[in-house]
């Protein structure tokens, strides 16, 4: 076996590293640097080796003229000499990192998951391309006509066109949202609807459903609350009524669908008032008490209804109606300001109410902070407040003035005959009157009278100050 087959590797056999020692009968791996290195000799009848050095060294080794004498041909018979099994087998390296275990990975076949995303993009975008194709050619669902039954719409507030299109399509008015938004996309009055409910009727086509929707008589169930209103009806001097809350709420209730009739009567409104569990109609923790013991059962709520725009649901019972608008009216009064951790000074969160409610009723909006300041000195003096606003409110007038007989009259709202604060507000308080009573103007006055035609007041420390200032009042012809 020739001498460089030896180290071939073979399966199941470690291969030998170089701190393993010599073995037994192992040939050197460095036999050309061997030859080169051993001294050269002639054999007779041979030609001497190749020429090395200077001319006259070699003829001095191999004879005179031996130099001269060397053939170049008879080369190939010194290469002769060396048979292919004394070279030696160039010594292989092997790969000494660890091999990998388990089977080898998987190629990632990145290409063909990037052609399939690729494909199934364009397959999308063609759909999506078919189907505006067709909507656009072939148009889409509507109804002709302007519709068979009623039926009761809501809008949301931010509702956009197409929105209000899909609430439509559910509610059955319209075949497509699409009729809707189409029809309605050269009529400016669409982009103003309002949130709120609308009175509709079912397979209605675009056209009609934007005509109709757009028309007021079609928007049902808001009532807008101002500021100075109170529960009862309030009669003018002229004989004219201004509705109150009671009246307000059951015209708000009232819709004709299909014939029937969805009014809330008043009457109905004043008993759930009375009767109901106040918790539970959404009035705040901190008004449930003081509210529950008022003189007049259907007063209870007097104050706790917020200003502001309301949206009423037509076929609403009284109960559901009174819970919506309590529970709207509690937020916005926790927005204006006030709660169980704000209130006025030395005053409950509902005593502070009450005091926004007088002053709501007493002045303009200009003058509040010092109304109020008038209320806190009186109070602090455990004067009587003396206002003619409590007086009427039991009597249901408006007018501030009141006559002699009318202050002599005993009662819990007189405020001339009896000390402190009435026990319910007497008014829907705004915003501005609920800062006020939670922070009035600094001052020390005891007395005012309106004794401007703009309804501005006159302020007075001392008693003789007002006198002064309601006299010069009626000259005036203010007062």
């Amino acid at each position: 076996m020739p001498a460089h087959a030896q180290d071939e590797p073979r399966p199941g056999r470690r291969r030998r590293r170089e701190d393993d020692g010599p073995q037994p009968d192992e040939r050197p791996t460095d036999i050309l640097p061997a030859v080169q290195e051993a001294p050269l000799a002639r054999r007779p009848g041979a030609a001497p080796p190749p020429p090395q050095g200077s001319e006259e060294e070699y003829d001095e080794i191999f004879g005179d003229d031996a130099y001269d004498e060397y053939e170049y041909d008879e080369y190939d018979d010194y290469e002769d000499d060396f048979e292919d099994e004394d070279r030696a087998e160039p010594e292989r390296i092997e790969d000494e990192r660890p091999e990998r275990q388990g089977p080898p990975p998987k190629k990632r076949k990145k290409k063909r998951a990037l052609g399939w995303v690729a494909a199934l993009t364009v397959l999308v975008l063609l759909a999506g391309g078919a189907y505006y194709g067709f909507t656009e050619i072939f148009g889409y669902d509507d109804y002709e006509g302007t519709g068979e039954s009623d039926v009761l719409v809501q809008v949301e507030k931010g509702d956009s066109t197409s929105a209000i299109g899909n609430r439509l399509q559910a509610a059955g008015v319209v075949a497509s949202g699409k009729a809707f938004v189409k029809a309605g996309e050269d009529n400016t009055a669409v982009s103003r609807l309002q949130q709120g409910y609308y009175v509709m009727k079912t397979k209605m086509s675009g056209a009609s459903a934007v005509e109709k929707m757009t028309a007021p008589a079609s928007k049902v169930g808001q009532v807008e609350i101002r500021p100075y209103t109170q529960f009862h009806d309030i009669t003018q001097p002229d004989g004219k009524v201004t509705p109150g809350v009671y009246s307000l709420l059951s015209k708000a209730s009232c819709a004709e669908l299909n014939g029937k009739s969805t009014c809330v009567p008043v009457e109905e409104l004043r008993k759930t008032i009375e009767t109901a569990d106040l918790a539970k109609l959404g009035v705040p923790a901190w008004a449930v008490e003081a509210a529950t013991k008022a003189e007049h059962k259907d007063r209870r709520l007097e104050g706790l209804i917020a200003p502001g725009i309301f949206n009423v649901k037509p076929g609403w019972t009284a109960e559901e109606l009174l819970t919506d608008v309590v529970k709207t009216s509690s937020e916005r009064i926790l927005n204006a300001g006030l709660s169980e951790q704000s209130k006025g000074d030395g005053r409950t969160p509902y005593e502070t109410l009450v005091i926004a409610s007088i002053i709501e009723r007493e002045a303009v909006k200009a003058d509040f902070g010092k109304i109020s300041r008038v209320i806190y000195n009186r109070l602090a003096e455990k004067m009587r407040l003396e206002m003619d606003s409590t007086v009427n409110y039991v009597l249901d007038r408006p007018t501030l003035l009141t006559k002699p007989e009318e202050r002599e009259k005993a009662g819990a709202y007189n405020t001339y005959k009896s000390v402190g604060l009435p026990p319910t507000p007497i008014a829907v308080p705004s915003a501005e009157a609920i800062q006020a009573a939670l922070k009035p103007a600094p001052g020390e006055w005891l007395f005012f009278v309106k004794c401007e035609k703009n309804g501005l007041s006159c302020f007075a420390v001392t008693n003789d100050e007002h006198n002064k200032n309601k006299l010069d009042a009626q000259r005036r012809g203010v007062y």
